[in-house]
């Protein structure tokens, strides 16, 4: 399986590749925290609230930002979302038009983010925020996705996502860990912390949040991650699955969890961009098996384009939505997080 992370990132500290590479994240680690002592960040016209990750690799990221985003219109603010558009070839800025623009333009997380709210897409996130502040005019808060590395764009509030199974890996700075930098500078940098666990998994113990509790002196919250929309058609079916995410066994696992008879997976790198090659061997795979694709959404999106056998996997496949969820005193405790930091900013904005 050729994945964007190895697995031993996952396993212990003291493995042999992590030791190795230690000289080298330990000048990473550097590095990212002299990022942030250089630069003075842009506080935009309107409230910035981020969602990120602590490591590299999916922890449900995307889902939450559409979450925020509907928490903040169920509070009466309309957000506009900023994102780098990873994998699109426009730098922007640019308002994500799902009609006409495709994955190869604008990224394949832009497009499922478009759903939830107007999506901007900018390489540069100053540009991004100060070109919504001047042609958005309805919108009240700029959902900042993936950006609590970024010290460009002062944030209001910075909400980290933390995959509840995988956790923080073996706890070290890339390429020796998944860590994108310090914890210790990451957690300082946070305003509060949300655990993405499966919902199978609720009723366990959670080990990460336990250590979070005791590292992270703001509020850590739990969400669980569960199908968009019913899925009671996978009972029973025979399907061939494959993801282009940060974490396909997770999607695979859950697949096999609403009753789907899963009897061959195919995981690509995030983003992957799929060849008419793979496209075929899929298709044929499936065929001979009599079995169903299935894909997420997010892959889905990036399907279609180009050659007959992309497009015919665009007809075949069926595409499985992913929505995260908190339980209703968690959902309760970030809208107070929300309220909290939206008043604050437009405090400051009075005193400014």
């Amino acid at each position: 399986m050729y994945l964007d992370e190895p697995r031993w990132w996952y396993g212990s500290k003291a493995a042999l590749p992590a030791r190795l590479l230690g000289p080298v994240a330990a000048l990473w680690a550097m590095i990212a925290d002299y990022r942030f002592s250089r630069v003075t960040p842009f506080r935009a016209a309107i409230p910035v609230i981020c969602v990120g990750n602590f490591t590299a690799g999916g922890t449900g990221k995307t889902p939450l930002a559409m979450y925020v985003s509907d928490r903040l219109r169920a509070l009466g603010v309309s957000p506009a979302i900023l994102t780098r558009g990873f994998g699109g070839k426009r730098a922007g800025p640019h308002l994500v038009d799902p009609a006409r623009d495709t994955a190869a333009d604008v990224g394949d997380e832009p497009l499922l983010l478009a759903r939830a709210a107007p999506v901007i897409v900018a390489r540069d996130r100053v540009a991004g925020a100060r070109h919504i502040a001047a042609q958005l005019a309805t919108a009240g808060a700029i959902i900042m996705d993936d950006g609590l590395q970024n010290p460009s764009l002062a944030k209001d509030l910075a909400i980290a996502v933390v995959d509840g199974r995988r956790g923080l890996g073996n706890g070290r700075v890339m390429p020796a860990g998944p860590l994108r930098a310090r914890l210790e500078s990451q957690l300082s940098r946070a305003d509060a912390i949300i655990v993405n666990r499966r919902q199978s998994d609720l009723a366990a113990p959670c080990p990460i949040i336990a250590a979070l509790r005791r590292e992270f002196a703001g509020p850590v919250l739990t969400a669980s991650t569960a199908p968009a929309a019913d899925v009671a058609w996978l009972a029973g079916l025979r399907v061939h699955a494959f993801a282009g995410i940060g974490a396909p066994d997770r999607f695979f696992d859950m697949l096999r969890e609403l009753g789907a008879e899963v009897r061959r997976t195919q995981g690509f790198r995030d983003h992957h961009p799929f060849s008419e090659a793979e496209a075929r061997r899929l298709l044929d795979l499936a065929e001979a098996d009599r079995a169903t694709l299935v894909t997420t959404e997010k892959d889905w999106v990036r399907l279609g384009q180009g050659t007959p056998s992309l497009r015919a996997l665009r007809q075949t496949a069926r595409a499985v939505g992913i929505a995260v969820r908190l339980a209703d005193g968690d959902r309760d405790r970030l809208d107070a997080i929300l309220l909290g930091a939206l008043s604050s900013a437009r405090r400051r904005a009075v005193r400014s």
